[in-house]
């Protein structure tokens, strides 16, 4: 797998020579320079009548040559709109057609999609689109309990009296047009531009403009704005390339054995407007030719077991809360599943017991792993083909092709092979930078262009390695550094564990302590400290055992399925306050 690879030694006290954390894998496969638009028009003519979407909820289906034909009028109009190359479309919708067709026709007309989460509320709504400076919103009339026609009008009240496509608002300075798709519910939304109309009023001259200028879309270009998931603090904005996006998306299709000559029907739990989603989801299906089945606009288990074994799904993708509730469900159901070949989960640590459970309950060949960050457009370290059990149950993967990556200590130097630092990698998926927000950026990516992750991080000298914990989760106890991910991997082998999270909390005497947060397979199940530290003796040392217990029906997360570790400190104060 490693074509080549740089060792660097030095001898300890003892004078035993140790080989220092850093590893380069040039790959066997060459990366490949088109933008998004051509890579699209190479799947349509390559396979124009397979199927490309499967939207089950709308009862929709898509041929490559359907996506193309619609991506090329609805980017037509963006240019008879008065949107220019370069403009920011932002994309408020949940998972769909409407959602995977404009992702699509932004890039194909060389503007800059911005992908903005369907939970957002109306402070962040505006905080997205002031921030990025979005010209034209493509939105979703309503979405659950939400009405984003409303919600748009509160924010931007000189829509209504506006004409088609010449807003002028105060407190959204850059946003001259919204374009709604209606929910069927008879209503006349003023001041908006009908989605479903801008396919069949576009003229052809512009249809055919949008192929002209496709050689005019450089690779290197930005085509996607990804809002960080906002764990912690103001979400960023990370600029993606188009060269970003079709080489990462390829590289992680190949190394989990996918080809132009089996067609795969993958089962899409994660939302489109994150980077798992957009780009291993939407242009990973685009590379290979499969056929990407969306359940649902949002996640819900029963939708998704339904879809599976309807559209004879053979690899699914999702996160580790995804996988755990998917279990349950086809617990809870008895539902037997079609053959699954592959199950890929990431965006967050997965523990070994439920990788067991993924295989064992839903009846999956091969669970593979994906690591990265929206920094790195989606994928930097991942699982390959035929890899050990162990390297699937106890590492993140391999390092991906073209991928630098060393793991270093607080004063930035090489620490051994096998011990823990904070991992940087360096790559051609790295992001183009945050928007306009230079300082930002070079926190992050330095001079030398490698990147800091943030994660506490172990790499091998075969190129796997394991995430320990973020670095700012590392809970320090009398001086003693504690990762969360060490505990979590234990207690979720306790049999009445369904999923279990821990976080560091204030404590007088030890300045912290750890709090495990767990959810129970039963509510009839009691657990509690006593117990914990039972179950702990002989598998972790005294001091990592969390001092305390918190049962939790649900954990707070993002809708991307990354957990919320700051509400569960915050859950832990609350009930302390109370107590």
């Amino acid at each position: 797998m490693i074509q080549t690879r740089q060792i660097f030694r030095f001898h300890n006290n003892h004078g035993i020579a140790r080989s220092l954390s850093y590893i380069h894998n040039i790959g066997k496969h060459p990366l490949v320079y088109r933008n998004v638009g051509q890579h699209l028009k190479a799947a349509a003519e390559s396979f124009p009548n397979h199927e490309a979407l499967v939207s089950v909820h709308e009862a929709k289906r898509l041929t490559f040559s359907n996506v193309l034909d619609k991506v090329d009028r609805l980017a037509a109009s963006f240019y008879q709109l008065g949107l220019q190359k370069g403009d920011r479309i932002g994309i408020w919708a949940p998972s769909g057609t409407q959602f995977y067709i404009s992702t699509l026709a932004a890039a194909r007309a060389g503007m800059i999609s911005v992908g903005i989460n369907p939970a957002y509320q109306i402070p962040e709504v505006e905080y997205a689109l002031n921030k990025v400076g979005v010209k034209a919103l493509i939105a979703a009339e309503s979405y659950r309990t939400q009405n984003y026609y409303e919600m748009i009008k509160h924010l931007v009240p000189e829509l209504e009296a506006a004409s088609t496509g010449s807003i002028v608002s105060a407190k959204v300075p850059s946003l001259s047009a919204v374009i709604m798709k209606s929910n069927n519910s008879g209503s006349k939304l003023q001041g908006i531009i009908p989605y479903e109309e801008l396919f069949h009023t576009v003229s052809e001259q512009n249809v055919s403009y949008v192929e002209s200028i496709q050689n005019q879309i450089s690779p290197d270009s930005g085509v996607n704005l990804q809002f960080t998931s906002g764990t912690t603090g103001k979400p960023k904005a990370a600029l993606l390339s188009h060269f970003n996006f079709i080489n990462n998306a390829l590289s992680i299709g190949l190394d989990h054995g996918f080809n132009l000559s089996e067609r795969h029907r993958v089962c899409v739990q994660v939302p489109f407007f994150h980077a798992y989603g957009g780009v291993v989801g939407i242009i990973g299906s685009i590379s290979h030719g499969c056929t990407l089945v969306v359940p649902g606009p949002g996640y819900k288990p029963s939708a998704l077991v339904q879809a599976i074994v309807n559209e004879r799904c053979n690899a699914i993708y999702g996160t580790p809360t995804m996988y755990v509730d998917l279990v349950n469900e086809v617990k809870r159901s008895g539902t037997k599943l079609p053959s699954i070949e592959l199950a890929v989960t990431g965006g967050a640590p997965c523990a070994p017991k439920l990788f067991t459970d993924i295989q064992q309950i839903l009846g999956v060949e091969q669970v593979k792993t994906i690591y990265g960050l929206t920094e790195t457009t989606a994928v930097c370290f991942h699982s390959v083909r035929n890899e050990s059990q162990e390297n699937v149950l106890n590492t993140v993967g391999h390092l991906g092709e073209h991928w630098e990556a060393k793991v270093v200590d607080r004063d930035g130097a090489l620490v051994p092979f096998g011990e823990p630092g904070e991992l940087c990698v360096r790559g051609y998926a790295t992001m183009l930078g945050y928007w306009e927000d230079e300082q930002k950026t070079k926190e992050t990516i330095g001079v030398d262009k490698w990147l800091k992750t943030g994660d506490q991080f172990v790499l091998r000298e075969d190129g796997y390695g394991k995430i320990v914990g973020r670095i700012k989760e590392v809970v320090i106890r009398g001086g003693e550094n504690i990762y969360p991910r060490e505990i979590e991997d234990v207690l979720i082998t306790h049999p009445d564990v369904l999923e279990v999270h821990c976080v560091g909390v204030p404590d007088d005497r030890m300045g912290e302590e750890m709090c495990a947060f767990v959810r129970l397979y039963s509510d009839r199940t009691k657990l509690d400290q006593a117990q914990v530290k039972e179950f702990c003796k002989g598998k972790i040392a005294h001091f990592k055992v969390p001092k305390f217990v918190e049962i939790v029906d649900q954990f707070p997360k993002t809708t991307s399925g990354k957990i919320q570790k700051f509400k569960l400190l915050e859950m832990f104060l609350n009930n302390k306050v109370k107590s």
